[in-house]
């Protein structure tokens, strides 16, 4: 199989295509000829050292794919070669050919066409899991940092198809577009006072639930920006990882804080948020509720400029290397 590989840890250029063993389907397991990958933060994490797999799991990038079915491992019912699905990996997504546990593969939503899909799993499967972690209801108030980028512009969506008021942050004009564009109520430039604009929009309330994926620098910002009772939701580092949490605040708005990494969990929960996404989140694009991240796509041999240009800050929506 051709995959992408890292020799050292760095910047973009230590990505490298080269021909490795393909992986055989073990027991429970599928192998899947890989269309395209999704191409996440974590990815730029892991080439930098800062984020790596979990023990056993290859050290190829790539955390989602889509591509069809090549073979069945023992014991899987279901599937046959052939067969469009999707996949959520713990690694090994930036590959020709990649072996998953079949409770991790789902078919495509209807009508989709599978590069545009290698980009939808991992998004659903963490934004789903942690608004249900902490009760998102309708009618509460959600603000998603981010909300142009590949999970935030899911987020928007899914929280207002909850019927949840949705607020965001972004850092550019277009960006801040694309956020109301896609739900949001209003949308602020992470540059100002984002606090103190949430709170004049919604009469000094706050938010019920934050959805952050910048992790330490927002942490004092996060707590202040919480309604009582509210929960702030960190599924990301990309501010690092260690702050000042003022407990005082927190214990006087009765606030929790929830952290959580998809990508370690064990096989079984990753099945149960895998079914729950083909179970509430696939009619929703069917139906055109939720409508795929504007996408930009990659050959896979240009794998460093899409590395780059996520780096960049300027990318909008999901970036997808095709195979």
């Amino acid at each position: 199989m051709r995959a992408i590989v890292t020799e050292t840890f760095g910047g973009p250029e230590v990505l490298s295509l080269t021909e490795l063993t393909d992986p055989v389907s073990g027991p429970g397991e599928v192998l899947i000829e890989v269309v395209a990958s999704g191409v996440n933060r974590a990815d730029l994490m892991q080439r930098q050292g800062l984020y790596p797999p979990p023990r056993g799991v290859t050290d190829i990038l790539g955390l989602e794919v889509s591509g069809r079915i090549a073979a069945v491992g023992e014991g899987v019912d279901g599937w046959q070669p052939g067969d469009a699905c999707v996949a959520l990996l713990a690694g090994g997504g930036y590959a020709t050919v990649a072996a998953v546990p079949a409770g991790q593969v789902l078919r495509p939503p209807h009508g989709m066409d599978l590069v545009t899909a290698a980009g939808l799993l991992e998004v659903a499967a963490t934004v789903t899991s942690n608004l249900t972690r902490v009760a998102l209801a309708p009618g509460e108030v959600l603000l998603v940092h981010g909300g142009a980028g590949g999970i935030g512009s899911f987020a928007v969506q899914y929280a207002a198809a909850l019927g949840a008021r949705v607020f965001a942050t972004a850092g550019s004009a277009d960006k801040l577009r694309l956020c109301r564009e896609l739900g949001a109520e209003a949308a602020f430039d992470y540059h100002d006072d984002w606090p103190g604009a949430l709170q004049g929009a919604t009469a000094g309330h706050g938010a019920d639930v934050i959805l952050d994926v910048i992790g330490a620098a927002y942490l004092e910002s996060n707590v202040e920006a919480l309604a009582d009772d509210g929960r702030l939701v960190v599924i990301g580092l990309q501010g690092g990882r260690t702050g000042t949490l003022d407990l005082a605040k927190l214990l006087a708005k009765r606030g929790l804080v929830s952290a959580t990494s998809l990508r370690g969990r064990p096989p079984e929960q990753k099945a149960a948020i895998c079914a729950d996404v083909a179970r509430t989140v696939w009619p929703l694009l069917e139906q055109g509720i939720v409508r795929p991240a504007p996408e930009t796509r990659f050959p896979a041999s240009s794998v460093r400029a899409a590395h780059e240009y996520l780096e960049s800050g300027d990318a909008l929506g999901k970036l997808i290397l095709t195979w």
